[in-house]
């Protein structure tokens, strides 16, 4: 199997993992606050994370302190927000506004990487609006909270990838799983009170696998972007509009309407453009 073949099958995997645990955190969200689904997912999760690093012992010290503290804040924010938008908002939905996270990267690279944005960059960044517009369908679609918190949490997701790239991959990749999920659980627990519903086991199985295959989804990227350069791997993201078809259809009555589908073609052809413009390919080559 040649590695470009291998890297597109394991995001295809991976982000069909990321997909499920998503699904599952919508179905949690129908009996659990997103904070009490953050707080126990993160605590099944930290025991996985010890295991990998009993695979391979290293060094947990943090090589950049400061930008270490700034991803973690950034990825507690993610991770509160992006569970509430998904316990509140149709899959599809949700979705549309994070695919623009490639979009975001263009446009918060220039200040804090000083990566000018391009021709392509703005037509791209344009573009995903314009797609934005159309799969929201604004006049049809009451834009509250959760839409606002889909906003806030890719925006801290942008942050939290222009960090990684910042700092050159010579962080510890376990302590880079780590800090954040220990900041995402501690943090959960803090606000669990007043908020905590008693988990009967099979609830607790659920959130576990919500664990698993976020887990699971994170090795295989790891995998997949080894396996093949990121403009192969990184379109295998938008794999996940068919996902939110399949799941949302079957398990939450919310067929996707025809508006919704183009708008997120349009958003998935701006990302595309984001990652394949030829003055991209050629640094990330360098």
């Amino acid at each position: 199997m040649s590695s470009p073949l291998k890297g597109v099958l394991l995001g295809l995997a991976g982000f069909g993992l990321f997909s499920m645990a998503d699904a599952t955190i919508k179905f949690l969200g129908g009996s659990y606050h997103p904070v009490q689904i953050v707080a126990f997912a993160g605590l099944f999760t930290l025991p996985l994370i010890g295991l990998l690093w009993l695979r391979s012992p290293m060094s947990l010290r943090p090589v950049h302190p400061w930008l270490m503290a700034i991803r973690t804040l950034a990825l507690i924010g993610n991770g509160l927000l992006v569970t509430y938008a998904f316990t509140a908002l149709p899959l599809a939905q949700a979705y549309a506004i994070f695919f623009t996270l490639p979009l975001m990267l263009t446009l918060l690279a220039w200040p804090v990487l000083g990566d000018r944005v391009d021709a392509t960059g703005g037509f791209a960044v344009v573009l995903g609006l314009i797609g934005v517009l159309v799969a929201l369908n604004p006049g049809r679609v009451d834009f509250d909270l959760a839409h606002l918190a889909a906003v806030l949490g890719t925006v801290l997701a942008a942050i939290h990838y222009l960090i990684v790239r910042k700092t050159g991959g010579v962080e510890a990749s376990v302590a880079m799983l780590l800090y954040p999920v220990l900041g995402q659980t501690l943090t959960a627990f803090l606000l669990l009170p007043g908020r905590y519903v008693p988990m009967p086991a099979a609830d607790l199985a659920t959130v576990a696998s919500v664990s698993l295959t976020g887990m699971g989804g994170t090795v295989l990227m790891i995998s997949a972007y080894r396996a093949a350069p990121p403009v192969v791997v990184a379109p295998t993201q938008y794999s996940q509009i068919a996902w939110a078809a399949l799941f949302g259809a079957l398990f939450f009555a919310e067929p996707m309407t025809a508006s919704t589908t183009i708008g997120m073609v349009i958003i998935a052809a701006a990302g595309l453009l984001v990652v394949a413009r030829p003055d991209r390919n050629r640094r990330e080559t360098a």
